[in-house]
């Protein structure tokens, strides 16, 4: 048992290294398309072309998202599935999502950083979102969860790539794990449901981005 263990435990390492690879791989290929990406937007102001970014009005009010219908499915392993349609299109504005954290849906273009950042400010969600349409698992906490419950979680996700933590008061429970479309509640750090989560959705399966960048976007 031991044997299968390690592994088990080298497997997980060697995916780890391999995404840090291809991470900086990624952060490469992105310097390059920033710069390519810039010169096109300055052309398209200069003959006065338009780039469309689906947005609410003017007034700075959020928008309902009605492009997510569905609702949550709790299966025996308690993780609450979204069953529905998630949309994914870029917004320039806030969305008031149908849960809280969210786990999916319209987002802004730009993702939050997730290649095990750990924020210790609340995140906006249209940013967040973003990075879960990359593969990421976001572990969020309330002021309820124990300092060393949110330092041990904190210390997994700094060594875990596609992941990010921040706090949210306006979450039902004191830990929460989302990935994109996948949702529950953990009792602590010690919780056995928190490996297996990570081990599931991060750039899991459920990915509509598999290999999309957790560098070069917002750090705060």
């Amino acid at each position: 048992m031991g044997s299968a263990k390690n592994k088990g435990n080298t497997s997980r390492q060697a995916r780890i290294e391999e995404m840090r690879r291809a991470e900086r791989a990624r952060e490469r290929r992105n310097r390059i398309l920033t710069i390519v990406t810039s010169t096109v937007v300055v052309a398209g102001l200069v003959v006065g072309g338009v780039v469309l970014i689906r947005s609410q009005s003017d007034d700075g009010a959020a928008a309902v998202d009605s492009s997510s219908p569905g609702k949550f499915v709790t299966g025996k392993d308690g993780v609450r599935t979204w069953e529905g349609k998630l949309g994914r299109t870029h917004v320039a504005k806030s969305v008031k999502y149908s849960s809280e954290p969210p786990v999916g849906g319209d987002h802004n273009q730009v993702w939050m950083n997730c290649n095990g950042d750990v924020y210790t400010k609340e995140l906006k969600n249209e940013h967040a979102v973003h990075s879960l349409e990359h593969g990421a698992v976001w572990v969020t906490y309330t002021s309820k969860a124990s300092k060393s419950d949110v330092e041990a979680l904190a210390a997994k996700v700094k060594q875990t790539p596609y992941t990010l933590m921040s706090p949210d008061e306006k979450q039902q429970d004191p830990i929460m794990l989302t990935a994109w479309g996948h949702q529950r509640t953990v009792t602590g750090a010690a919780d056995p449901n928190v490996a297996k989560f990570f081990e599931t959705y991060v750039q899991g399966k459920q990915t509509p981005e598999p290999g999309a960048p957790c560098t070069g976007g917002l750090p705060e």
